[in-house]
Parts: structure tokens; sequence; C-alpha cells
């Protein structure tokens, strides 16, 4: 019997939200609305996406001795989110400084503070073995993933979303089940970060990722839904047509739904599904943490 349905091992942020008219190009100063500032970071943004859709959830974090890391436990206790692995001290809480655009695309810098101290002595090989699924991203040193999969227990499922991209190694691929990608993190991870290989679409990028080792693929599309690839080809993921009001933590709040999903037994098609109207439900509201949806709220969502 699993103690919690997911385990998410990643970052812990607090979001510095401004909107802008546009985003600045390189050298450009532009004026920008009042600041807001939110609880997020990856890690933190999934493990709060998926206990406000019902999971069982923990998460396993570094945070600084400080306001903004006394706002992200407020935050993550507030959404029913198992706090005892989240740990104090090293540097100051993360910060992330996002842009806002009327259309509500965003553009994140992250500064990693405490998370860049989540080491590979905190990960506890008792607490991964608490978990049904373990979910990571890549804002925490790429040594603490490595030594997260080293410590899977046998038969717990392993999802990562590489983001910030960067190249993988062969051991974090194979455990990758799936391994969940935005189009951006799919063109970096093939090695055409620019403008992808001409000519190729997502569903080719799928195959080829697929080709790196992970057991399985997933490469998230915004409002067009998503592409899910194992050894059985490559299948189109509707989304719900939304007002996008804001983007922030869209893809956590996918990944974290697709995680528990998965976990509960679900199909790859049949989780992603579920996954993109969870995705499409938060950018309807502004912020990350505060967009995601209660699992009442996503049935509504479809009717």
């Amino acid at each position: 019997m699993y103690d919690y349905d997911l385990l998410v091992v990643g970052s812990a942020n607090a979001d510095l939200v401004v909107g802008v008219e546009r985003r600045p190009g390189a050298g450009e100063t532009v004026l920008g609305g009042d600041l807001a500032v939110h609880p997020g970071g990856k890690g933190a943004n999934q493990a709060v996406a998926a206990a406000r859709l019902g999971a069982r959830t923990a998460l396993l974090a570094r945070v600084g001795d400080d306001g903004h890391g006394r706002l992200l436990r407020d935050s993550l206790r507030s959404a029913g989110v198992e706090t005892a692995a989240v740990l104090t001290g090293g540097a100051p809480t993360g910060v992330a400084l996002i842009t806002v655009d009327p259309s509500g695309d965003n553009s994140i810098v992250v500064s990693p503070g405490a998370n860049a101290r989540l080491t590979e002595d905190d990960v506890r090989a008792e607490v991964l073995g608490a978990a049904r699924v373990v979910s990571a991203q890549l804002e925490i040193p790429p040594a603490t993933v490595a030594a997260v999969v080293r410590a899977l227990p046998e038969g717990t499922r392993f999802v990562l979303n590489p983001s910030p991209p960067s190249p993988l190694p062969g051991e974090v691929l194979a455990a990758c089940d799936p391994l969940v990608v935005n189009e951006h993190e799919a063109r970096v991870l093939l090695g055409h970060e620019e403008t992808g290989e001409p000519g190729e679409d997502p569903a080719e990028w799928a195959r080829r990722l697929l080709a790196l080792g992970p057991r399985s693929v997933v490469v998230t599309l915004g409002a067009k839904g998503a592409l899910v690839c194992d050894a059985s080809g490559v299948r189109a993921v509707p989304s719900v047509a939304v007002a996008a009001v804001d983007t922030t933590g869209a893809g956590d709040a996918f990944t974290a739904a697709l995680a528990w999903r998965l976990g509960a037994g679900e199909e790859l098609p049949v989780a992603a599904a579920y996954a993109a109207r969870v995705g499409a439900a938060a950018v309807t509201r502004r912020g990350a943490q505060e967009s995601y949806p209660t699992a009442a709220e996503v049935a509504a969502l479809d009717a």
C-alpha cells in the first residue's frame, strides 16, 4: 500500500510576475503592471496541481529560511500536499521572474537559490518508496534527478519533464515513462533548437525522442492538445477550446494530472486526454498554483 499517489521531486520558487503589453527585446526596457508574488516552481506547481485534483501528494524540495519559503510551505499545506520532505536552508528560496503579455504567453527567468542545493544526499529511498509515481523536472541539479532514478524502487513509475531542457544521460532517459516535453523542449533534446528540421512535424519529434530511450513520450502542443508515443505508435490527444488568460504553470498542471492518472492505472492516451483538459482549465485563470482546477472544475469543463 502506497502512502502517496504521487511524489514530486523538484523546485519550489516564488514567482514574481509582471504583466506587459509586449515582452522586451535585447537591450530594451518596457513598462509593466504591478508586481504580483505567487508561490511557484515546477516541483511545487506539480504537487499543488495533483493535490487539488484529489491525489495524495508529497513534495521533496528545498526552500530558504525566508518569507518566500514560508509562502511556499503555506501554499503547499493549504492544497493538501505533504511537506515533511520539504527541506530548509542552504540558500535563499528560488525566484522566477515572469513577464506575461496580453495573449497569456509568458517568458521566465529562474534564479534557482535553494533548489540548486537539493542534492543526491537528500534523495531517500524510503521517501521514493512511499509513492506509486515519482515525477521530476530539471530546475534541480541533474545529479539529483539521476540519483532519484537510481533509487527508484521496483514498480515505481517515473515521469520527467526536462524543463529547462538539457541533454539527459541514458540512465535517466531509460527510466522515463513518459518523457513529457513541449515543442521547445523537444527541439532542444533533438539538437535543433531554433526552428526544427525542415518539414518535420511534432509526430516525427515524438518518434525520434522515443528512439533516444524513454519508455514513452508525450509532446504537449498547447491549444492543439498533445501527442503520445510508445512502442504502439503515435496518437493525437485533443484539447478543449478555452479563452487563455495566462499560460504560466499550465504545463506543470498537465504533467501532474498525467502522472496521477497513470498511477491510477489509466492508459497513456486516456491519461493524456485528461491532463489536456486540466491544462486547458488552468490557462483560464491568472497565476500558476492559484489557477489549478479541482476535479469537479475539470468535469464541468467537459460538460
